[in-house]
């Protein structure tokens, strides 16, 4: 690595320049389907949350969210080789996620975390009763698997976004009123997931070769944004080596349609190394 030189502060100015706001991000919940108008969605409507305030409102009300992130389990080895001690992943943990949400004057987004809960918690039609007990749902009736949150920029065109698999409201938390000073009405939930998918993820992403944060179906170009371009040969570009097709097992045909000014390139073991000219 070569010794540091001086550096004028306008060369390195832009990159500060263009860093991600925190101030921009969308939360937008999605509850399972209903099972014979016995589940979750038709609870919370009997209890005044309709479906238009969760995929609506709730996510709006939400102000305070976080990006996932997770942590990987490992186990030491020693002996294979004399005196080093070597670490392997073998699991993959998601961490609790907290999100804040202001309560509305109509206290819907309280009732949104609390019916939730006690959805999840087996609800019974005589809660006064001194023989009252729980009994649980099945996990595929409360998880939500559609539930994202999007950190996108001032421009609407840069944004990445988190899908939750398994998402349900782990604890709410206690939320405390006073006489003293009034302030906007907030209340905390902890939610557990058992993953997240960073990158699109609906089928139309899929289709267009845009999900999970593969950039091969945008218009940027891949190999100047660190894209590979090993199994997919109609990424080059075209207009500087015309049309590309294969002819062999380890060459390629590059040139024009009447193969006059073609030209063959081997390609050690099929591959075409990142942003390299063939």
């Amino acid at each position: 690595m070569p010794a540091p030189r001086p550096r004028p502060i306008s060369e390195f100015l832009p990159r500060f320049q263009n860093v991600a706001q925190t101030s921009q991000y969308l939360v937008k919940f999605a509850l399972p389907s209903n099972q014979s108008g016995s589940g979750l969605r038709s609870f919370l409507r009997r209890k005044g949350v309709n479906d238009r305030f969760v995929v609506e409102d709730a996510g709006l009300l939400c102000s305070d969210a976080v990006l996932p992130g997770s942590a990987l389990a490992s186990i030491d080895t020693r002996g294979d080789f004399q005196g080093v001690v070597e670490r392997f992943a073998h699991t993959r943990n998601f961490t609790q996620i907290q999100l804040e949400f202001y309560v509305d004057n109509e206290y819907k987004s309280m009732k949104f975390l609390e019916h939730w809960i006690e959805y999840i918690t087996g609800y019974n039609t005589n809660l006064t009763s001194d023989a009252y007990h729980f009994e649980l749902n099945y996990p595929q009736s409360y998880k939500s698997n559609e539930t994202r949150i999007v950190k996108f920029e001032r421009d609407y065109n840069r944004f990445l976004e988190y899908r939750f698999i398994g998402l349900f409201p782990l604890a709410l938390n206690s939320t405390r009123v006073s006489y003293q000073g009034s302030q906007v009405l907030k209340a905390s939930a902890s939610f557990s997931f058992d993953r997240y998918i960073c990158g699109e993820s609906s089928s139309l992403a899929r289709d267009l070769g845009i999900a999970f944060n593969e950039i091969f179906g945008r218009t940027a170009n891949p190999v100047k944004d660190g894209g590979s371009v090993a199994n997919n040969l109609t990424l080059l570009n075209q207009s500087a080596y015309g049309s590309i097709s294969r002819n062999s097992s380890t060459k390629l045909q590059v040139g024009g349609s009447n193969g006059s000014n073609s030209t063959n390139r081997t390609v050690i073991g099929n591959l075409i190394s990142e942003g390299r000219k063939i």
